[in-house]
């Protein structure tokens, strides 16, 4: 994939819950959340502070977060479905 994002936006991919509920239910596409946990496709630079200079992301390539609900603007690529979003979008880091 080739997108780069700006400033302190980040690409992630989706990642899909399990379709069975802990008792063995499966559930249908219609009863299905959207996702709020994704992989960290790619980063932007950061962005700029007062001073002129630009901040790091806290995040990087690879790590999976949590992010809001309705957090992002959803676009799809090469028939897979991203998610645009900003660092301060993303509540939580998943650590393994």
């Amino acid at each position: 994939m080739k997108i780069r994002p700006l400033a302190d936006r980040v690409v992630v991919k989706p990642l899909e819950d399990e379709d069975k509920t802990p008792g063995g239910i499966i559930l249908p596409d219609t009863a299905k959340e959207k996702p709020m946990k994704g992989e960290i496709i790619s980063v932007g630079p950061g962005s700029l502070n007062d001073k002129g200079e630009r901040v790091k992301l806290e995040v990087k390539k690879g790590d999976v977060v949590i992010y809001g609900k309705y957090s992002g603007t959803d676009f799809k690529m090469d028939n897979v479905d991203y998610l645009i979003l900003r660092e301060s979008d993303i509540l939580a880091v998943v650590e393994k």
